[in-house]
């Protein structure tokens, strides 16, 4: 569970992303391919709207930290609807990876030392 000040962080630091936006959806996309090459061929859409698509979901994710009883349901829904994509249980963990290395080059810059652990903590229920 999040405390209240790592919520307001990472609530905080993702409205500073927005402008890099599309960088931050490339940067994710090419580091999942680089960990897993054979996730390509689950996307069948130009990698641009896809990029805006991950980002608005997101940005969806860390606006729903204040009210988890929500949110929860709305990420369950959203796994069940890739796996009629083709995404596997075992596809979540280069997903995940990828996650925290766009978050750590997007954020790098701009938030303070010890933001990427609150970024691993935001991540880690909506991976599992």
């Amino acid at each position: 569970m999040l405390s209240a000040y790592q919520k307001q962080l990472v609530q905080n630091s993702f409205k500073k992303v927005a402008p890099i936006a599309d960088d931050a959806a490339a940067i994710f996309y090419a580091k999942l391919f680089e960990y897993d090459p054979k996730l390509k061929t689950l996307f069948k859409s130009d990698l641009r709207s896809q990029g805006k698509k991950l980002m608005m979901t997101l940005g969806i994710a860390v606006k729903g930290l204040d009210n988890l009883d929500e949110l929860v349901p709305v990420l369950e829904q959203l796994a069940r609807k890739h796996i009629d994509y083709g995404v596997s249980v075992d596809d979540y963990t280069p997903v995940g990876n990828a996650l925290l290395y766009t978050l750590k080059q997007a954020w790098g810059m701009i938030l303070p030392l010890n933001a990427e652990k609150h970024g691993s903590l935001l991540l880690r229920p909506l991976l599992m």
